[in-house]
């Protein structure tokens, strides 16, 4: 046993030096708090952005905020080396990093622009940027949005049985069976069928695009 523990400590005194060394080079964006250089996955300390797949509201319409962000990133970015300070690695092998662009901290300039919000629950680091976003109406906080940590765990931004767009009409259910199906206007069950966006229902604008998602249009 004691042989075990010499073991794991010359281990980790091994990768732990590893993990502080910076990492700098051209980066790849992946979303809004992932980059990747030189094949290494980097996950932006303190700060999680909405995902990929997210949708937000502002100005009454729904956005791809999750795009958005990544977007943001990019931009903010271009052409510069990223160098970035390891403080850890996530439950995914991934690097858990402060990363910088022409000496400015990125953490802190996606949560500034509202395109990312203070990680709690891991850093307090970046909650005055937070503070000031939120103020200032930027960014997601321009509108409605679900914090990205509950979007992972399913919840889903409230809607009304209403369509969000005029044109915007099919109804895609799920039954008690698990079966999705859309109903269209004038159909039997249409007008009794309610759309509950947080069990994975949704509206559509064309049968093409239900049918493309995996729907099948009711019998009746």
């Amino acid at each position: 046993m004691a042989k075990l523990l010499l073991i794991l400590a010359a281990f980790l005194m091994l990768a732990i030096p590893a993990v502080a060394e910076p990492i700098a080079g051209r980066a790849s964006v992946i979303d809004g708090d992932t980059l990747e250089i030189r094949g290494i996955r980097i996950r932006l300390h303190g700060i999680d952005a909405p995902e990929s797949g997210q949708m937000c509201i502002a100005a009454s319409k729904r956005y791809r905020c999750g795009q958005r962000a990544a977007l943001a990133l990019t931009d903010k970015i271009g052409p510069s080396t990223i160098s970035c300070q390891p403080k850890d690695r996530d439950r995914y092998g991934r690097v858990v990093a402060v990363c910088r662009a022409r000496g400015e901290d990125l953490n802190a300039w996606m949560v500034a622009q509202g395109w990312a919000l203070a990680y709690r629950r891991f850093s307090g680091a970046y909650v005055g940027e937070e503070r000031e976003a939120k103020r200032a109406k930027i960014g997601v906080w321009q509108g409605q949005f679900v914090a990205p940590w509950e979007w992972r765990r399913g919840k889903r931004l409230a809607t009304s049985n209403r369509p969000e767009q005029g044109r915007c009409v099919i109804k895609g259910n799920i039954s008690r069976r698990g079966e999705r199906i859309y109903h269209v206007p004038g159909g039997q069950y249409y007008s009794r069928t309610r759309i509950n966006t947080a069990k994975g229902e949704r509206w559509f604008c064309s049968e093409a695009e239900a049918r493309a998602a995996g729907w099948r249009r009711s019998l009746r």
